[in-house]
């Protein structure tokens, strides 16, 4: 009877043991909970991104109007008859992130 529970105690041992170690163990399913939850908020942003950039393809799709601002502002182009004004702020600080041309039309109509 001695030797049976002794047999028992160690195997209980040993499926408790596996429990906290080695694959499948609770620490192992605590990480793996925790990298599912970093993929899942990656995902989301990545999402977000996918779902501007389907915007932003619609709209150059849908007319004239948002290539030709996008080519103002993106490539810096103007049209023709226009002339192209390029301002240079001396104060590093005061240079916004992204310059903007100032464009002034000329009409010869």
């Amino acid at each position: 009877m001695r030797l049976l529970f002794i047999i028992f105690s160690v195997l209980a041992f040993l499926l408790f043991a596996r429990l906290w170690v080695g694959q499948g163990s609770f620490p192992d399913i605590w990480f793996l909970e925790k990298q599912i939850k970093a993929q899942n908020e990656s995902n989301d942003l990545q999402s977000e991104k996918n779902r501007k950039l389907e915007a932003e393809v619609s709209e150059l799709k849908s007319g004239d109007d948002t290539i030709n601002a996008y080519a103002r502002s993106e490539l810096g182009m103007i049209r023709k008859g226009e002339t192209f004004y390029n301002v240079i702020l001396n104060d590093k600080q005061a240079v916004p992130d992204q310059t903007t041309p100032i464009v002034k039309e000329d009409n010869f109509e």
